[in-house]
Formats: C-alpha cells, sequence, structure tokens
C-alpha cells in the first residue's frame, strides 16, 4: 500500500509539513508554479534548498504582494478573516474539487479549535495569523502535494508541543497555546525536553485531517524522503521528515495475557486452560518456573483476540489466585485454515488444511481419529496410517 509517513519529532507546522511533501517532487521546483497557478490572491512563491543542524532540506517562501511571511514587513500586517470568508477564497481557486474540500475541513477544524477557546459560535470566529492569505497558501498548497503524491494512506508519528509560552495575536499564551491543545485532542503529543512552540494550529489541524494512524514507522519500503525545514531555531533538528513508499499489509494482532502463580496446587490450576478455551481464548498454556523465595510455580499465559481480552483477563483473575496480569499485543503471522472431510475404512476425519505465505500443510484432527479408532476395535496410528490424503487433489493448486 502506498504510504506517506510523516515523522513530527519537532512538531508540525503549515510551513514545516509543506516544504517536507515539496522535497518529494520529482523536481521541488515545481511547487512554485503549482501555487501561484492556484489563483490565490497576490501569492507568490519561492522554493529554496537550505540546511537545519546541518541536514539539507526545503523551504517553501510565500509572499503576498511581494512581502514574506514572518517577515518583519510583515509583521502586524496580518488580515483577518472569518470562516466564510476563508471558505469562499478556497472555492473560488484554480484546484480540484478534493482540494478545495480537503482545505475547507481544515479550516473547519481549526475554527471548531478557535470557537471553543474563545466562547464563540463558529461562524463568528475571526481567524488572524491562520486566515491571513500566506497561510491560506501553506494549507491548500499541502492539500495540493497530498493530491499529486496520492499516497493510499498517511501515517504520523506523536506530535511534540513543546512548553512555555508563546506570544500571538491574543498575547502571551501558554504552549501548547488553547486552539493547539484542543485540535490535539485525540491525537498522541508530547511536551518533550525543549521549550518553546513546536506544533502550530495549522500543523495540528493538518495532521488530524489528513492522518489515518499515528505511531512509530511501520515496516515499508519506502522510495523517497524529504525535508521540509522550520524556521525557528531549536536543539532538536526543527524539521518535518516525510517517508513515501510501500507498506505491507499489517499483521494481525493479538493480545498475550500472564500472571505468575505460586500458591495453587496442580489439581486447581489445570482446569484454567478449558475455561479460557471456552471463553474464546486462541490459545493457553502453563509453563512451569521458579518464583521469588526460590518457590516452584507456574506461569499461565491465555492468547486471545484484541476484542476478546477483557473477557479473558476477568477469567482469569475469577479462576485463579492471581491478583494482577501482564498485557501486551503481538503481531501474529497467520495461516488460514479450513476443513476438509476425509472418509477412511474407519469413518469419517476431518483434516485441517491451513494456507499462507506461499506454504500448504494439512494435519488430520486428533480426537476424530480416536472416535474412529474406538468405533473400528482399532489404534489410532492404524487410522492415521489409513489416511492417504493430498490437499492439491482435494483443493486444487492455485
Amino acid at each position: 500500500m502506498k504510504t506517506l509517513y510523516l515523522e513530527c519529532n519537532a512538531g508540525a507546522s503549515g510551513d514545516m509539513i509543506l516544504g517536507s511533501l515539496t522535497d518529494l517532487l520529482k523536481d521541488p521546483f515545481e511547487f512554485k508554479q503549482m501555487i501561484e497557478c492556484a489563483g490565490i490572491p497576490g501569492i507568490t512563491a519561492e522554493v529554496t534548498v537550505d540546511d537545519q543542524s546541518s541536514v539539507a532540506g526545503i523551504r517553501v517562501h510565500i509572499m503576498v504582494d511581494g512581502i514574506e511571511e514572518g517577515s518583519k514587513e510583515e509583521s502586524g500586517h496580518h488580515d483577518h478573516h472569518a470562516l466564510k470568508d476563508v471558505i469562499s477564497i478556497i472555492g473560488g481557486l484554480n484546484v480540484s474539487d478534493m482540494v478545495k474540500s480537503d482545505a475547507a475541513q481544515i479550516y473547519r477544524i481549526i475554527a471548531e479549535a478557535e470557537s471553543n477557546v474563545h466562547g464563540k459560535p463558529v461562524n463568528e470566529v475571526h481567524f488572524h495569523e491562520v486566515g491571513a492569505l500566506d497561510a491560506i497558501a501553506d494549507i491548500v498548497g499541502v492539500c495540493m502535494l497530498i493530491e499529486k503524491l496520492a499516497p493510499e494512506q498517511i501515517i504520523a508519528s506523536p506530535l511534540r508541543t513543546g512548553f512555555g509560552t508563546v506570544s500571538c495575536a491574543h498575547g502571551i499564551l501558554p504552549v501548547p497555546a488553547p486552539a493547539t491543545a484542543y485540535i490535539l485532542q485525540g491525537m498522541p503529543v508530547y511536551a518533550g525536553d525543549e521549550e518553546g512552540e513546536f506544533t502550530t494550529p495549522t500543523g495540528a489541524a493538518i495532521i488530524k485531517h489528513f492522518a489515518e494512524a499515528y505511531g512509530q514507522m511501520p515496516l515499508m519500503k519506502f522510495d523517497d524522503v524529504g525535508y521540509g525545514l522550520g524556521r525557528k531555531s531549536f536543539k532538536t533538528a526543527n524539521m518535518v521528515r516525510a517517508y513515501l513508499g510501500d507498506v505491507d499489509e499489517a499483521l494481525p494482532t493479538v493480545k498475550e495475557i500472564s500472571c505468575n502463580i505460586d500458591d495453587m496446587t496442580p489439581e486447581d490450576i489445570g482446569g484454567i486452560i478449558d475455561l479460557l478455551m471456552s471463553a474464546g481464548a486462541l490459545d493457553a498454556m502453563i509453563t512451569s518456573a521458579m518464583m521469588k523465595k526460590s518457590r516452584p510455580g507456574y506461569i499461565l499465559t491465555c492468547i486471545c483476540r484484541e476484542e476478546d481480552a477483557d473477557e479473558l483477563a476477568t477469567v482469569m483473575l475469577a479462576h485463579t489466585s492471581s491478583i494482577g496480569l501482564r498485557m501486551h499485543t503481538c503481531e501474529r503471522y497467520e495461516m488460514g485454515s479450513s476443513f476438509i472431510t476425509y472418509r477412511t475404512d474407519f469413518g469419517d476425519v476431518r483434516i485441517k488444511v491451513s494456507e499462507g505465505y506461499g506454504l500448504r500443510k494439512w494435519k488430520p484432527e486428533h480426537e476424530d481419529m480416536v472416535k474412529a479408532a474406538i468405533s473400528s476395535g482399532v489404534t489410532v496410528d492404524e487410522v492415521r496410517k489409513s489416511i492417504h490424503f493430498d490437499p492439491d487433489e482435494e483443493i486444487g493448486d492455485d
């Protein structure tokens, strides 16, 4: 699956995400024509190669009537736009309907945050820095690049927020700024160990809109990596790194629940296996171990689907002396299985056929062989030897 992974170790801002995606283009300088042809009033752009912490990357300089975002000439001259004004500007651009929709939804995320922070209805919210034309260019530019790169899924790392205070149009505010904090609800974040604003409302809203999942980089074979450089200087390299490549379909995951037991008799603990299997466990086992105080004991382990974990944990606590359980998530290679009924001289025996990863395995069900052996007055080994099963003949070879 074609995947875009956004590594946000220094947080995220609109210009950093924009630069990282621009760097993924075969010709990064193509972005200048892309954004200038979008039709945002007064917007021009320059794409430059710069460095951050001695790492080369892309900076996209957005100018409104020749004045660059963040420059001294631009400071204090932001236009204030209501959400309807921004949506109107986006709706009139020379971009696809998908880009218009994505950009408008990102602004609605920001508007909802501003509405919550200021206690005003969304239609009364006026954007300051984020409503300026250069900020519109950042958001629309990101949406255009996402469309052009066409990933099938987007995954982001947890976001560094920073800490301390930040100066903005509303005064000096804590980091993360209130609007940023509202947007970040439900997203994995951490402060980090360096003071400053690492994630902006625009960066947070872009990630929230596009990211389908969060976490460390998945197992992927990437073809390209882009670096988008921020304007602030931190000890941490201030950049977003974007990887574009292929990710195999994720392995299914299971929960592994375990506990140590040193105060139950073998008779008492033995029955827990059947209880767990009947409650939906995929597997359950008891391992002998030497416990604290040199006591011989057992490790009880249950493997189950994630949705069954709570129920099976309850079974383990109810039917053992344990007062605590360990639980962690495991990826699991699974072969798909099905059953075929095989007619032997001693009766029918089900054959379990498992396939996957270019392999095919088969095995007769032991309980069926025991039943056939008892009913026919022969040994289980005789029943087993009577089975001449060829899965290729029975189910075909794809």
